[in-house]
């Protein structure tokens, strides 16, 4: 048999099938072992908040990527419920086509069913809730962990968000603090002239930032007071803020305290 081929050729197969099934084998040993980690890991329903244009798509994104949250975006979540014609979708959808807000309560009833359409037990919440008055209610059917705000200051989004300059025609976009034109106020490829959104203009942006801030601080007070809530403004970090990387200073801090909540 052995001169023929046959045990060699046989040998060779059961020497492959061993190693398949020592192979399977590390890799369920593997799996369970990350599943039996992941339930030791506490699981945490954040909030996300921060200042239009502070950089929390930026570091949610960053979260998302390092901690694997389920990210849900109430903005997302209600346009793609519209869209999608689920039941709960048909109902904003007619308070929107008649002008007025969706109501608190259906907001609520969706980041629950998204919530727990989910495999995770780690969720982002981002743009939900606003108000102190929807927090209440929101932690009536789903309790808020962790609340992380992002103190960005307001004349650094201002002097940000002001740089920007638009060509009209084309959509071209243009910031001065690091993406400026080669000519000032004029399009690279025209030689036209560039414009500002009103949205862009600074006192627009104040008035934006201070209505936030008028909507928001109960909110803060309201997590504040249980305890819960944790401010990151990147001062810590001077060598980033040098190089004006708010986002990042912010990141380096918000990581290791995200890291120690979820272990």
């Amino acid at each position: 048999l052995y001169k023929t081929g046959w045990w060699s050729q046989h040998n060779s197969a059961a020497i492959i099938s061993v190693r398949l099934i020592m192979s399977l084998a590390r890799t369920r040993a593997a799996a369970v072992g990350s599943r039996i980690w992941c339930q030791a890991c506490r699981s945490k329903t954040t909030l996300i908040m921060g200042p239009p244009g502070g950089g929390k798509g930026t570091i949610s994104k960053k979260l998302i990527k390092d901690f694997n949250f389920h990210h849900i975006s109430t903005g997302d979540m209600l346009r793609a419920q519209v869209r999608q014609g689920t039941s709960l979708g048909l109902e904003a959808k007619k308070h929107m086509e008649s002008g007025g807000l969706v109501p608190d309560a259906l907001i609520i009833d969706m980041v629950i069913q998204e919530v727990q359409s989910t495999s995770t037990d780690r969720i982002l919440l981002d743009g939900f809730p606003r108000t102190a008055t929807q927090a209440e209610s929101l932690d009536k059917q789903k309790t808020v962990e962790l609340a992380l705000n992002l103190a960005v200051p307001t004349n650094e989004i201002v002097k940000r968000i002001s740089s920007r300059w638009l060509h009209p025609a084309s959509g071209r976009t243009y910031a001065y603090d690091y993406n400026p034109p080669k000519v000032e106020g004029k399009d690279d490829i025209t030689g036209e002239p560039l414009i500002q959104r009103d949205d862009d203009k600074p006192e627009a942006v104040r008035a934006r930032l201070q209505d936030y801030d008028n909507l928001t601080r109960p909110l803060l007070d309201f997590y504040k007071a249980k305890g819960i809530l944790r401010e990151f403004d990147g001062e810590d970090q001077p060598e980033l803020l040098a190089q004006d990387k708010r986002s990042d200073a912010i990141y380096k801090s918000l990581k290791p305290f995200v890291e120690s909540q979820l272990k």
